[in-house]
């Protein structure tokens, strides 16, 4: 086939949006210091506006931050920022008033690495061609797996989510990468150490297919809940050999139907300042 006739790098996953990641938080002004103040993003003015709840906007993704016991994802998320200099001026601010907790930062010259008051951990970049045109964005989530069950997940996700999938090598390590979006990953990286026990942490994504995939998981009795008719959950990913276990974490699935899906988002500048005020840069204008 000739090079010009090959659409193949045009075709896209069933997953078609990598939209948030749910962690619970006990304190809500914490979240707000390292959030908004610190990473620069913008909490939802329209939902979740309460004391209970709180929605982080990324570009086109978000963090949910219900308030309970604080919970920690097994891995990293990545997260695309416009400047990686203002970046690290406004954690510097905010240092003094979460040096009780787990936060810390740390310089990486191609990204800066960032750990939540929690121990959640982020890995910002500033935005390149891997990313796609994002200037704010979460593109990847990378989760810690146990050693050998890289092909497993990624067979997993092939099969049963429809989702195009690759077995690679990722920091030295096997990793599934699991096409999930627009220059969205989800990562499952292999770990010699011990996994932390699952605590109902949870990441969220829709699908153009819907029912085929939940008609796999029913038959499998991997259903975990099912809220309406545009959402259905799951929790374990197995072997579809053996049914063994190969990891837990569960997923928010949402159909194209959704209300939700495609919900502009507002994203604010986060180089605005009332001290170095300027009239009409008040919302993000970069590309996500």
């Amino acid at each position: 086939m000739n090079s010009k006739d090959d659409r193949t790098h045009e075709s896209t996953s069933n997953i078609v949006l990598l939209e948030h990641v749910n962690v619970t938080v006990p304190d809500q002004r914490v979240a707000t210091l390292f959030y908004v103040s610190g990473l620069g993003f913008t909490r939802d003015p329209y939902l979740m506006v309460g004391v209970e709840n709180m929605w982080i906007n990324i570009g086109r993704s978000q963090m949910h931050l219900p308030t309970s016991r604080p919970q920690r994802l097994r891995g990293t998320i990545g997260l695309v920022v416009p400047d990686l200099s203002l970046l690290k001026e406004r954690l510097r601010r905010v240092a003094p008033d979460l040096a009780a907790t787990e936060f810390a930062f740390a310089d990486h010259g191609t990204f800066v690495a960032v750990t939540c008051p929690w121990g959640n951990r982020f890995r910002c970049h500033a935005p390149a061609a891997e990313f796609g045109s994002a200037e704010l964005a979460m593109p990847y989530v990378e989760l810690d797996v146990p050693a050998g069950t890289a092909a497993g997940i990624a067979r997993f996700y092939s099969a049963i989510l429809r989702a195009n999938t690759e077995v690679l090598t990722r920091a030295g390590m096997p990793a599934a990468c699991v096409y999930a979006g627009e220059h969205q990953r989800l990562w499952f990286r292999e770990n010699a150490d011990a996994i932390p026990p699952y605590d109902g942490h949870h990441v969220q994504i829709y699908i153009a297919d819907f029912a085929g995939p939940y008609g796999l998981l029913l038959e499998r009795k991997l259903i975990t809940r099912q809220p309406n008719e545009h959402e259905w959950r799951f929790r374990d990913i197995v072997d579809l050999d053996t049914g063994r276990l190969l990891f837990t974490i569960e997923h928010e699935v949402r159909s194209l139907d959704n209300p939700l899906y495609a919900r502009p988002l507002a994203n604010r500048n986060p180089a605005q300042t009332n001290v170095a005020y300027v009239p009409g840069r008040d919302a993000f204008s970069g590309s996500y």
